[in-house]
């Protein structure tokens, strides 16, 4: 039976209610005003980053300190899970921080209601030269900038080519090729190619499939625009290889981390994953990482690579504003990305730091090579679901009708129709 979350839409009407709230009654106060003898508080609150980086965070705000000895920056830590609820509480109390870490798709929700300081007014365009063009870009609502970039991840197909040799395929690189290879790995092993979930409240992997694949979400008004042979022909395919068991039936009930379990035991061929798991599959299954090579995004006709970005806003109450933002410049700067970068495994947002030679060292396997494909992509890897208010609300509207045609409760044309006419009638 399809799982339908309408917990979800309560979810999105309080996102509302609050914001609508915060509108209403002004900015409040913020904690953090300078103090009389001119010392100043910067709070700056991360996601889920303690403890495996506390020593780089603690160096890197003692570097601060020493350059800006009368502002004190305090750190605090957020669970990835809670982040969302207390920034939304946070905001909405007038006890946001100062600099808070983030990523676009939620921040845009927050900036259609002004709760974020606007930058552009406020950094040169060379401040904004330091960053990728089209990362910058992301980080904008409506044409005005609400965002700085900081670290991006960029998926890689991991590809077990024990299977794919036991199936006699090569790695795909398209949906086109995918289909092909789910065909020849089933035939010949019994096994799946692929897990992508289409859990409303999981991934976005298959919603950026319909930008990959050349269908447009919304138009320039924001109403749906997938209702079209484009977005009919993306329905089709993934209705067509769940109907044809060529994807488990877990799709619909299991999220990503399903995708990590199933390719760590060996039962799928290909995973959608950053570089920066790979010493996580070293661990957990070495005689899998073994059999592990890397290959690019799975992409469509359009060729579009998706890029996941964090960025750091500053909240529009703060008291210390251009020292936030002086922070926030620090934390995003060239030496200090490419820093968390090689730390965390992931890629850096500025242009100088994602040159260095660090992410060119291609290996013949294992993480280096993974990094460096994954950084390769960048050349053209752009952010493909828009920033925009309730993007959540349409991945659940899409989901939602694209199970029920993969169960047969739909036909194609009428779950499209559906979830256009849910998206537009909201």
């Amino acid at each position: 039976m399809r799982l339908r979350s309408y917990a979800r839409f309560g979810l999105f009407a309080l996102l509302g209610l609050l914001l609508s709230w915060l509108v209403a009654c002004g900015s409040q106060p913020s904690a953090t005003a300078p103090a009389a003898d001119g010392s100043q508080e910067v709070e700056f609150w991360t996601m889920q980053l303690q403890p495996d980086f506390t020593d780089y965070f603690n160096g890197l705000i003692a570097e601060y300190k020493a350059e800006n000895p009368d502002v004190t920056v305090r750190w605090v830590d957020v669970p990835w899970a809670d982040m969302q609820s207390k920034i939304l509480t946070a905001v909405t109390a007038g006890t946001a921080p100062d600099v808070v870490n983030l990523n676009p798709d939620f921040a845009a929700q927050l900036a259609s209601r002004n709760a974020w300081m606007p930058l552009d007014e406020k950094i040169t365009d060379i401040d904004k030269a330091v960053y990728l063009p089209n990362i910058w870009q992301a980080n904008t609502l409506n044409d005005q900038s609400f965002g700085i970039p900081w670290y991006l991840t960029t998926n890689v197909t991991l590809h077990n080519q024990a299977l794919l040799d036991a199936a006699g395929v090569a790695p795909p690189t398209t949906y086109a090729e995918l289909a092909d290879v789910a065909r020849q790995v089933k035939d010949k092993t019994g096994k799946y190619a692929y897990f992508t979930t289409f859990v409303p409240e999981d991934s976005a992997d298959v919603l950026q499939s319909f930008v990959q694949m050349g269908v447009d979400l919304v138009d320039e008004q924001g109403q749906a625009a997938f209702d079209t042979a484009e977005g009919r022909a993306v329905f089709q395919y993934w209705t067509d290889l769940y109907q044809q068991e060529l994807l488990p039936r877990e799709v619909l009930t299991q999220g990503h981390r399903r995708a990590i379990e199933l390719y760590q035991a060996g039962e799928v061929a290909l995973l959608s994953t950053g570089a920066e798991f790979f010493p996580t599959i070293e661990a957990n299954a070495p005689d899998i990482a073994e059999v592990t090579g890397s290959g690019p995004q799975i992409t469509g006709e359009t060729g579009k690579t998706n890029v996941a970005v964090m960025n750091v806003v500053i909240p529009a109450a703060t008291d210390v504003p251009d020292t936030a933002l002086d922070f926030a410049l620090y934390l995003t700067n060239d030496i200090n990305q490419l820093n968390f970068a090689k730390a965390a495994n992931v890629l850096p947002s500025t242009a100088a730091a994602l040159q260095d030679s660090y992410f060119a060292a291609e290996g013949t396997k294992g993480v280096e090579k993974a990094r460096a494909v994954s950084a390769k992509q960048m050349n053209q890897a752009e952010v493909l679901i828009p920033a925009m208010d309730g993007i959540k609300e349409l991945q659940a509207i899409i989901y939602d009708n694209l199970q029920a045609s993969m169960l047969g409760q739909k036909t194609v044309d009428a779950a499209v129709s559906d979830a256009a006419a849910a998206w537009n009638g909201r």
